[in-house]
């Protein structure tokens, strides 16, 4: 069987074909990044699971409508907006870092269609704030001086979404994704989880640290957790078929659709 070739992560999936009960994985990205990042993955599932892949709204080149707030509900809502418009029966969310809050905000939307919530190097839920206010500067320095000429250079398509993040939408949601009140409510969008949960942490991510995964999936009563080892916070490009296999291996065990 040939090895799939990655999609556009702007092109919506093809419908399930007649009898394929499938779920359709979305997955979402993390801060700076884009629906690329996932190449690696859907290469190692080798089409044995549907997925779409979207670049959210300001990232990876996609522009953001005027009348998309750059915040986690708005962006949860546009989440579960696409998800209806693609008319799917089963959705599994898949999260990566900031692209986990999203998931959270869009999950309670999706009542009926939504059967899994897949949460990867996402946890929280304790609100820090020194480390936080040196994230938010860390992230606003970066992005006032990022070298962007870079993007337009040959060869540096890997490095390329970071560049060319539209600065008011990466800004506006490390900031809403930091603050007090997005961080506390972290806990009560997981325990309003209606669906089964898996929560992935990487053993050497020093950005999400596998105890504040654990911490934050703890608030789920139908939650399993994995732990990659020798992975950090990319195991989608660091152990794309190690990633494959735990997520391959949960989807299947979701239970069928009553008739």
């Amino acid at each position: 069987m040939p090895r799939s070739v990655p999609a556009d992560p702007g092109v919506a999936p093809p419908p399930a074909a007649a009898g394929d009960e499938r779920p359709l994985l979305v997955c979402l990205h993390g801060w700076l990044l884009a629906g690329r990042l996932w190449d690696p993955l859907r290469v190692a599932l080798d089409d044995r699971q549907r997925l779409w892949t979207p670049d959210l709204p300001g990232f990876g080149g996609t522009p953001r409508p005027r009348s998309l707030a750059p915040t986690l509900a708005s962006y949860g809502r546009w989440v579960a907006e696409q998800c209806l418009t693609l008319a799917e029966r089963r959705v599994v969310l898949v999260g990566h870092s900031l692209g986990g809050s999203v998931a959270l905000h869009a999950a309670p939307l999706l009542a009926g269609r939504l059967v899994g919530v897949i949460q990867i190097a996402a946890g929280g839920g304790v609100y820090q704030p020194r480390a936080f206010s040196q994230l938010r500067t860390g992230g606003r320095l970066f992005l006032q001086w990022r070298p962007s000429w870079l993007a337009e250079l040959p060869g540096t398509a890997a490095i390329r979404s970071p560049l060319i993040a539209e600065q008011r939408a990466a800004r506006s949601l490390l900031a809403c994704s930091t603050n007090r009140g997005a961080v506390c409510q972290l806990p009560a969008l997981v325990a309003g989880l209606q669906v089964p949960s898996l929560w992935i942490a990487g053993s050497r991510d020093q950005v999400m640290e596998p105890r504040y995964v654990r911490h934050l999936a703890g608030y789920s009563d139908r939650h399993e957790l994995a732990e990659l080892q020798g992975c950090g916070h990319l195991p989608m490009r660091q152990a794309p078929h190690q990633l494959a296999g735990v997520i391959e291996s949960w989807v299947q065990s979701l239970a069928r659709p009553r008739s």
